[in-house]
């Protein structure tokens, strides 16, 4: 839709612009866009941050989760020992 507006189109929003709101409203204007568009990027860049964080804690998570599974796995495998050794010196 944009993509088929011109040169001269452009120039005539422009000057319609200025009989409706002025120059000195105009430049208000744009500085308040600037502003909003500066806040709109700064909001962008918090946003990807805290999902890298979040990103980052998950996998910390299921780190943690791994190691857990493995000590476990390990305190059984002693208990095993210790119940087998236990059954082989009483049947001795």
């Amino acid at each position: 839709m944009l993509q088929n507006i011109g040169l001269t189109e452009i120039i005539i929003i422009l000057l319609v612009l200025i009989i409706i709101f002025g120059s000195k409203r105009i430049s208000e204007l744009a500085g308040q866009a600037g502003e909003v568009t500066k806040e709109l990027k700064k909001a962008k860049k918090e946003v990807e941050e805290a999902k890298k964080e979040f990103g980052g804690e998950k996998k910390e998570e299921k780190e943690l989760e791994k190691e857990s599974e493995t000590e476990k796995k390990k305190t059984e495998e002693i208990k095993e020992t210790k119940e087998t050794e236990e059954k082989g010196g009483v049947e001795t």
